[in-house]
C-alpha cells in the first residue's frame, strides 16, 4: 500500500472522515423506537448505507420513506455540535491536490455540506452523496461515479472506509480499500488494510500528480 501511487483518493464521510457515531446511533435509536422495531438491530444495518435503504429494509409496509428520511436528517442535522474530524483528517486533506480526492457518501446533500463545514474540513471538488446515484452502498455506483468526475480510472484509486457496506462497494467498483478503524470497537479489519486515524499519515505527490501514502517520520 505504501509503496503504490494511485490517481486519487475517495473518502467516505462519516466513520471515515468525519465522527459523527453519536449522533448517527441516536437518531436511529429514536426512530427504531417509534417504530417499534429492535434499535440494536437496526443500528448495527444502518452503517454505511442511504437511510432511504434502511428505513425500507425495516419499516413497516406503508411507511412513507421520504418523509421518515426528511425526519432523520433534520435530527441529525439539529446535533451539529456533536460533530468532529477524524484525528489527522483535516491536515491530510488539506495537502492533497483538490483534484485527486473526492468525498463519497450515503448522506443527504444537505448533512454532508453541514458536517463537511462543521468538521472544519476542506470542501472536495467532487462530492458525491445519497441523490447521486440510484444504487446505494454496497452497490460500486457512487465509487465508480467519483472516479468519472474526477476524470481517472476506478482501478486506480484508494478507496477510504470504516463500514461493511462502503468496504464492498470500494471492492465491487475494482478500487483498493483502506479501511478507517477509529469509530468501530468491531472494525471489519479482516477486509483489508487498517488505518485507526491520519496522525501518522502523509502523503507524497509525484511530479505526475499521482498519491503515494507515507508514514511520518519514515
Amino acid at each position: 500500500m505504501h509503496d503504490r501511487r494511485f490517481a486519487a483518493f475517495l473518502f467516505d464521510m462519516d466513520g471515515t472522515i468525519i465522527n459523527s457515531i453519536e449522533v448517527a446511533i441516536d437518531a436511529w435509536r429514536k426512530w427504531a423506537c417509534r417504530h417499534g422495531l429492535d434499535a440494536d438491530e437496526v443500528t448495527q444495518a444502518m452503517h454505511g448505507v442511504r437511510a432511504a435503504e434502511t428505513i425500507a429494509r425495516f419499516a413497516p409496509a406503508g411507511t412513507d420513506i421520504d418523509h421518515e428520511v426528511a425526519l432523520l436528517t433534520d435530527a441529525e442535522f439539529a446535533a451539529v455540535d456533536k460533530i468532529k474530524a477524524i484525528a489527522g483528517a483535516r491536515l491530510f486533506l488539506t495537502a492533497l491536490p483538490h483534484d485527486r480526492w473526492a468525498i463519497v457518501t450515503s448522506s443527504p446533500r444537505r448533512l454532508a455540506l453541514q458536517r463537511i463545514t462543521a468538521a472544519g474540513l476542506p470542501m472536495p471538488k467532487v462530492l458525491i452523496t445519497a441523490e447521486d446515484v440510484i444504487a446505494g452502498k454496497p452497490a460500486p455506483d457512487c465509487f465508480i461515479a467519483a472516479a468519472n468526475r474526477l476524470e481517472v480510472e476506478i482501478s486506480d484509486c484508494l478507496v477510504w472506509e470504516d463500514a461493511p457496506a462502503g468496504i464492498a462497494a470500494g471492492k465491487a467498483a475494482g478500487a483498493t480499500v483502506m479501511i478507517v478503524t477509529a469509530t468501530h470497537a468491531n472494525p471489519a479489519t479482516n477486509a483489508g488494510a487498517t488505518i485507526v486515524d491520519y496522525q501518522n499519515l502523509a502523503c507524497k505527490i509525484g511530479p505526475d500528480g499521482t498519491l503515494m501514502l507515507k508514514q511520518i517520520g519514515r
